[in-house]
């Protein structure tokens, strides 16, 4: 006993890196520099204004357009990347095929490719005139220089966050499970949807917050395809810029406050649901 209570202090007082009191405190300072004091730079700007300039400026019918813009092409292009970034983790992980690796690499080229060379792109497929604009015009669909557009930019910007957040899970999965429900009658529909499904489902919601994030800050890849015509296709972050520009700090911290804490709101929440889908999978042992 007492040569297993040595060896356990010994294996306790010698760590790789230094203890839990020093980590955490350079954790805190790292968070504070990067993330608190920029943020709280954001607010004391905006305690310039009196609450009436305040509400002015974050809720002119201007600004609200580019809120539900900016919010709803984000919730929309994140939801479509779930479903379609799940199949394509599925084929990476479940399928061989010749050109599997190259597949896989552009998976992660809207994560080294510049936004603004991403922005151009799009605009020239998608106008009107372009490769596939040319073609979607005659039939009334119209991409480039409206809010589709916007989706479209956003929509291929996410898509790596919920590929590269399911595809571990996926590998890592026991396909015994499933081939246990094949034998016992389940088809491939109750097979996915009671044993693949409850898996990946954390991952899908951190995907989906991930991609939601990334959405609602993006600009390079925007601006360009989006046509930025205010009341139409004028999202968010550009009016923070056109506010800047205009040597309006306050009124372009003030959107921003307001964009941060529903951003904020949202994370959390899908947070939360995240937290509380992996309890319940533990709890039921699924």
């Amino acid at each position: 006993m007492s040569r297993i209570a040595s060896t356990l202090r010994i294996s306790r007082s010698f760590r790789v890196i230094p203890g839990f009191n020093i980590t955490l405190g350079f954790t805190l300072l790292y968070l504070a520099l990067i993330v608190l004091i920029p943020l709280s730079a954001v607010f004391l700007k905006t305690f310039t204004l009196t609450w009436s300039g305040f509400w002015e400026a974050v809720t002119s019918d201007r600004v609200m357009a580019s809120y539900r813009l900016s919010f709803g092409a984000s919730l929309i292009a994140a939801a479509i990347n779930v479903v379609f970034g799940s199949i394509v983790a599925w084929v990476l992980v479940r399928y061989r095929f010749p050109g599997k690796r190259f597949i896989d690499s552009l998976v992660d080229l809207p994560f080294a490719l510049p936004t603004a060379v991403a922005g151009i792109a799009l605009t020239a497929l998608y106008a009107p005139n372009g490769w596939l604009g040319q073609y979607l015009e005659p039939l009334g669909i119209k991409v480039a220089f409206t809010p589709l557009g916007v989706i479209v930019a956003l929509t291929f910007i996410g898509l790596p966050f919920v590929v590269r957040t399911v595809q571990p899970v996926l590998e890592e999965a026991e396909r015994e499970l499933e081939e246990a429900a094949a034998s016992l009658g389940a088809g491939r529909f109750q097979t996915f949807r009671l044993v693949v499904f409850p898996i990946i489902l954390p991952s899908l919601l951190t995907g989906f917050a991930m991609a939601f994030a990334r959405a609602t800050g993006e600009y390079g890849s925007v601006i360009f395809i989006a046509g930025n015509m205010p009341m139409i296709s004028e999202i968010t972050p550009l009016l923070i810029v056109t506010k800047l520009e205009q040597y309006d700090y306050a009124g372009a911290t003030a959107i921003a406050v307001v964009m941060l804490s529903i951003s904020f709101i949202l994370l959390l929440a899908i947070n939360l649901l995240q937290a509380w889908t992996r309890r319940r999978t533990f709890a039921t042992g699924t």
